[in-house]
C-alpha cells in the first residue's frame, strides 16, 4: 500500500551541503540570521535575529524552556588502560552519601547511559575518570543502554562540572570533545533547571539585552521546563512516520505559566513558543479546548502532519535534520511543502543549519488555530 506523502519518511529529506552545518555559534547570539515565514500570506523574508523584537506587540507572551544542559559526556579509561566514554542520559535525582574518606564525602548515584570503548563493556567493569571518580557497569539494558553506578567525591553537580564535557550533537565535530566556548554557548541565557543532554537550540539566540527590549514592548516572558533527552537525535526508521515510537521527555509547566498563557489567549494576545520543546510542552499541557494546565509528567506527545494545534501558532525554531521528528512537528504547523520550500531557500542563501545554526520564525495564522480549537 502506498504511503501518503505527508506520512512517508522519504518526503522529509532535503539536500544539505556539509558546509551548511554550523560548527561554531555566531560571534554574538543575536547576530545569527532569521528566516521569517508568515503563514497567513505565505511570505518569506530574511533578517538578523535581533530584529525579531520588531514582530512583538504589547500583550504578547514569550514562552521559553529554562532547562539546563549538564556536562553529561565523561571520558576516562578502563582498568586495563583502554579509552572509554560514558554519556549519561538522565541527570541523577537521587544521590546516596556512602562514606567519608581522607578527602571528604564519598557519594554514589545510579544513572542510565551509553558507553563507548574498543570492546563492549560488561557488568562489573569500571571506567576510571580520576582517582576518586569512577563508573561501574551494573546492568545491561535494551537499546545498548547501561545502568551505571557512579562513585564520586563531593556533590554530583561538581563532579560533572569538573570531569564532564558538554554533550554536543554528533554533527558538531570537536577534536577534544568540546572547546573553550561550548560550555557557555551550548546553553541558553535563561537556563536554570539542570537535566538536559541537549540544548533547546532556538533559545540560544536570545541575549539578556534582547529579552529586555522585548519586555519593554509590553511582552511578558514565561518559563517551562522540558529536559531535552538523547532521543531528540534518534533517527526515524519507520517508512510510515505514523509508526515511529517517539521518545519521552520530562515536562514541567508551572501553574503561573499556565495561567499567564490562558490570560494572554483570553485578552487577545499572542503566545510565542521558543523551540519545538516549548511547542511540545504547551500542547501536552493543553486540554481539547486549548486551556493550558499545570503539569509535571513524562511527555510522549508525537506531533506530525494532521495534528491540530490547540495553543501554539507563533514559533521560533532552528533548522532541523532531514527525516527527523522535529521536522515533522514544524511541518504539522505550516505544511510539509511550505517548510521544505523555506529550507530550500535557506540552503540557497547560505543559512547555517542545526544546533549552532540560524533560526526561523513562523508567524502563524490565528484564525486557523481558532477554527481548530472550536471544531
Amino acid at each position: 500500500m502506498d504511503i501518503p506523502s505527508q506520512y512517508n519518511l522519504d518526503s522529509y529529506h532535503y539536500d544539505l551541503p556539509e558546509q551548511s552545518i554550523a560548527q561554531q555559534p555566531a560571534d554574538c547570539r543575536d547576530s545569527s540570521r532569521l528566516l521569517v515565514y508568515e503563514d497567513d500570506n505565505d511570505q518569506m523574508s530574511d533578517h538578523v535575529f535581533s530584529e525579531i523584537v520588531d514582530y512583538f506587540k504589547a500583550g504578547d507572551l514569550l514562552v521559553v524552556n529554562d532547562t539546563k544542559v549538564f556536562p553529561a559526556r565523561l571520558i576516562g579509561r578502563k582498568e586495563t588502560g583502554g579509552r572509554a566514554e560514558l554519556l549519561v542520559l538522565e541527570y541523577p535525582n537521587t544521590v546516596t552519601h556512602t562514606a567519608d574518606d581522607a578527602n571528604g564525602k564519598v557519594s554514589q548515584a545510579e544513572v542510565i547511559g551509553l558507553t563507548k570503548s574498543s570492546k563492549r563493556l560488561k557488568v562489573g567493569q569500571k571506567i576510571i575518570f580520576s582517582s576518586s571518580f569512577s563508573a561501574e557497569i551494573a546492568e545491561e539494558l535494551p537499546g545498548n543502554k547501561m545502568k551505571v553506578r557512579l562513585t564520586f567525591p563531593g556533590d554530583i553537580e561538581q563532579a560533572f562540572d569538573t570531569y564532564g564535557q558538554m554533550p554536543l550533537p554528533p554533527y558538531i565535530k570537536r577534536d577534544n570533545g568540546e572547546n573553550s566556548q561550548d560550555r557557555k554557548r551550548y546553553q541558553t541565557v535563561f537556563a536554570s533547571e539542570t537535566g538536559a543532554v541537549a540544548a533547546p537550540t532556538a533559545g540560544l539566540h536570545f541575549t539578556d539585552d534582547l529579552l529586555l527590549k522585548i519586555r519593554k514592548k509590553g511582552v511578558k516572558v514565561a518559563r517551562l521546563t522540558l529536559h531535552v533527552g538523547y532521543g531528540t537525535f534518534a533517527p526515524v526508521r519507520e517508512q510510515d512516520i505514523r509508526k515511529h515510537n517517539i521518545h519521552s521527555e520530562y515536562v514541567t509547566v508551572p501553574k503561573e505559566t499556565a495561567e499567564e498563557i490562558n490570560r494572554t489567549n483570553r485578552d487577545g494576545g499572542r503566545v510565542w513558543a521558543v523551540g519545538t520543546t516549548s511547542v511540545r510542552s504547551l500542547e501536552f499541557a493543553a486540554d481539547s479546548g486549548g486551556v493550558v494546565h499545570e503539569v509535571s509528567d513524562w511527555c510522549k506527545l508525537y506531533i506530525y502532519p494532521g495534528y491540530e494545534f490547540k495553543v501554539v501558532r507563533n514559533v521560533i525554531t532552528n533548522f532541523h535534520l532531514p527525516g527527523s521528528s522535529l521536522l515533522f512537528l514544524v511541518s504539522a504547523l505550516i505544511g510539509r511543502e511550505n517548510l521544505l520550500r523555506c529550507y530550500k531557500h535557506a540552503v540557497a542563501d547560505d543559512y547555517r543549519f542545526f544546533s549552532y545554526g540560524d533560526a526561523m520564525l513562523i508567524l502563524g495564522n490565528r484564525e486557523k488555530l481558532t477554527a481548530q480549537s472550536s471544531s
